[in-house]
């Protein structure tokens, strides 16, 4: 019997060659093995599971009476105190306090950070200067540091700020000189051999070379900064998001604490988010070379 034009004409497709990344992979036996190794699939909106479950749990529990209200308010009442104390303008004014604390703190942290990195990262002289104490400072937490800052500048402001700096400096610092010291020697070989002079080498080869190191720092910076913020804001504040958890710990009001952490996470997350965003904007140079 003739066969059809369809299946004479049919020709099977080729298959990958066996040693290519697209041929499926073989035991000694022949049998297709799968693949275990990787992560598998991403998962939409894989990140806000785990935050949801959790919020499924505490709502169980505090509805079943599983959970104490006295240890640990319900999500209802929570959302509850937030509702009111927006309705008086409490928590707005703390919050614009806790922000603007963050806020100074960081962008003295960074631009110290960075300007040390750079006296570091370009000269040997700097570096001899600078990187011993740098890295002094980092073995000794920013927090072990407040009583001597309180003695010198007060309970005031200017701790609060300086505290905050202190603590995101040196990440900031640590990546940005990783940065400048694994710059690849060709950019600096095809620097000097067409003659640039030492700014023009800084600002087209130092500077973009060390960005990706910069903008992992200060990711590592916005969280520190809140951090921070938590611990300075509860040492005689009379403002603040720190504050107002003080003084709810005082009178026993746990929706209040809460709510404060809650602020604080959501803080850290708009913050660090921010950042990877400008992480993607800016280093849109890396996927095409990449590609």
């Amino acid at each position: 019997m003739a066969a059809s034009p369809a299946l004479a004409t049919a020709t099977p497709a080729p298959a990958p060659p066996a040693g290519s990344a697209l041929a499926p992979q073989r035991d000694l036996g022949g049998r297709r093995l799968r693949r275990r190794l990787g992560p598998g699939r991403p998962i939409p909106y894989g990140l806000a599971i785990g935050p949801a479950l959790l919020l499924a749990a505490w709502s169980v529990a505090s509805a079943t009476g599983a959970l104490d209200p006295r240890v640990l308010s319900a999500p209802w009442t929570v959302i509850g105190t937030a509702r009111d104390l927006l309705a008086d303008g409490r928590l707005q004014d703390n919050l614009a306090t806790s922000a603007m604390r963050a806020s100074l703190g960081l962008a003295l942290g960074v631009g110290a950070g960075a300007i040390l990195a750079l006296l570091s990262g370009l000269t040997r002289v700097g570096e001899a200067l600078i990187d011993g104490p740098v890295q002094i400072k980092r073995a000794v937490p920013t927090l072990a540091l407040i009583p001597l800052l309180i003695l010198w500048f007060g309970i005031g402001e200017q701790m609060k700020v300086l505290t905050i700096a202190l603590g995101v400096t040196i990440p900031v610092y640590v990546h940005t000189h990783a940065g400048l010291r694994t710059i690849d020697a060709r950019y600096v070989e095809l620097a000097e051999s067409v003659r640039l002079t030492k700014w023009q080498f800084i600002r087209k080869v130092a500077l973009p070379g060390a960005l990706p190191g910069f903008l992992m720092g200060l990711r590592l910076a916005v969280t520190a900064a809140w951090l921070s913020l938590v611990v300075v804001e509860q040492i005689n504040a009379t403002s603040g998001i720190g504050y107002m958890m003080s003084l709810a710990r005082s009178y026993g009001q746990t929706e209040i604490i809460l709510l404060g952490l809650v602020v604080y996470g959501l803080f850290g997350l708009a913050s660090d988010s921010a950042v990877r965003l400008i992480e993607r904007k800016v280093l849109s140079w890396r996927r095409i070379l990449a590609g």
